[in-house]
């Protein structure tokens, strides 16, 4: 018998995990609020540009084994793959996640499996346990109940945007129940479509465990943009610094950039913080200085455009990271946002992977353009992401330009200002 699997939220992690499903064979009742998401999904069209994602959802939905609905219903197995966002002063906000496992509550029976895949604070998916139950008294958690019980647990994704539906298999899984049983009912589940490692152990440290690979990169990187902002003051290239620096055999020094982005690297430290302010002090530490190199770079623009009556600057990129269309907590969005706001200057905005600017950015003194449309009117270039369109850019259209460069891309620029 085929078993179903019910997916609430069918974003970036939610959409291909629910194709992924189906085309191995469950049925797929794939759950989200925006009916204009769902009407497209059901056509086989996808809202997200993520590399055979389309094709997969194509797939699913023309062999009727994926379908998707702005309402849950009966299934054997439940994913929650939502948002969890953080509210002011950087405290978690759980209300996508209690939505979501509320909605569910209704639809569950004995037997069934909850799965939460969403980055939380640790103690999340024993509250989620908590919401059931009391919701539900027919239900239970317990291993001695043998006719009623369900079982729940937590498996966090850990993909890369532009590689998920290869990695969604590839990549090691850590399953944490609420008990043993639940730990390997899940497992179990996993083994269907993961080829990575199945690494069992309990929800509270797989939960800690996706907020810890996280905060360790968070901390990595910010150490790259603390020795950027040295290297600024003391009038040393950074890149060549990290080059020269990494030759040591026990030294890996990552890539500075303009700032740290994506749902994930932004956010899951400011939990930690949250759970341990007293000892997260290192993490605590690090989100200030990636939060802070933004407002960095805008100072840096700022310096080069009072220098000119009326700059126009070419502004690289606008996603978290290289090669995606992905604007989650991007620190480019902030910076372009910021120089918007700060009028005096007319923006010529290039990113690839987008169709039109995103509303946050509909200034008057703000325009779409190929990035060499964008280079050819600017005085001054604000390279902000790394994207590979951005290799063709001609060297000689940099000539007389201003450039300000936030990732070490064009090194050999003949006028290389500022390099942060």
């Amino acid at each position: 018998m085929v078993k179903k699997v019910c997916v609430v939220g069918l974003g970036y992690i939610g959409l291909p995990t629910a194709s992924l499903l189906a085309l191995n064979g469950f049925q797929v009742h794939g759950v989200e609020i925006n009916i204009h998401t769902v009407e497209g999904i059901n056509q086989g069209k996808v809202h997200i540009a993520e590399p055979e994602l389309e094709h997969a959802v194509q797939r699913a939905v023309g062999g009727g084994l994926l379908k998707a609905s702005t309402l849950p219903s009966e299934a054997d197995i439940f994913i929650l793959a939502v948002p969890t966002p953080f509210r002011e002063n950087n405290r978690p906000d759980l209300t996508y996640v209690e939505q979501a496992a509320k909605s569910i509550i209704p639809f569950l029976r004995a037997g069934n499996l909850v799965i939460l895949e969403s980055t939380s604070p640790v103690g999340t998916t024993e509250r989620i346990a908590d919401w059931i139950v009391e919701a539900r008294d027919d239900l239970s958690i317990s291993d001695a109940a043998e006719y009623n019980r369900i079982f729940i647990s937590y498996c966090p994704e850990r993909v890369l945007p532009g590689q998920i539906m290869r990695e969604l298999v590839e990549n090691d899984r850590i399953i944490g129940g609420i008990d043993d049983a639940s730990t390997h009912f899940t497992a179990e589940f996993y083994k269907h479509f993961v080829k990575g490692a199945i690494l069992e152990s309990n929800a509270r440290t797989a939960e800690m465990a996706k907020l810890t690979e996280n905060s360790f990169r968070d901390v990595n990187i910010a150490f790259a943009n603390e020795l950027s902002l040295i290297c600024d003051q003391l009038d040393i290239n950074v890149w060549e610094l990290i080059r020269l620096a990494n030759h040591h055999p026990r030294v890996n020094i990552l890539q500075p950039g303009p700032g740290v982005g994506g749902h994930c690297i932004a956010v899951d430290p400011w939990f930690l913080v949250d759970a341990a302010p007293e000892q997260a002090k290192l993490i605590h530490t690090a989100r200030i200085v990636n939060d802070q190199k933004p407002w960095y770079v805008v100072e840096k623009v700022l310096q080069q455009a009072a220098k000119l009556r009326s700059p126009v600057i070419a502004c690289l990129g606008l996603s978290f990271k290289a090669n995606i269309d992905d604007l989650r907590e991007s620190p480019s969005m902030a910076i372009v946002e910021h120089l918007a706001k700060m009028g005096g200057a007319t923006l010529y905005v290039a990113e690839p992977h987008i169709e039109k600017l995103p509303d946050r950015l509909n200034y008057e003194n703000v325009f779409f353009a190929d990035a060499e449309e964008a280079v050819q009117q600017a005085d001054i270039v604000l390279l902000l992401v790394n994207h590979e369109a951005f290799r063709f850019i001609s060297p000689n259209l940099l000539q007389e330009k201003i450039v300000v460069d936030t990732r070490g891309f064009f090194l050999q620029s003949p006028r290389m200002e500022v390099g942060v």
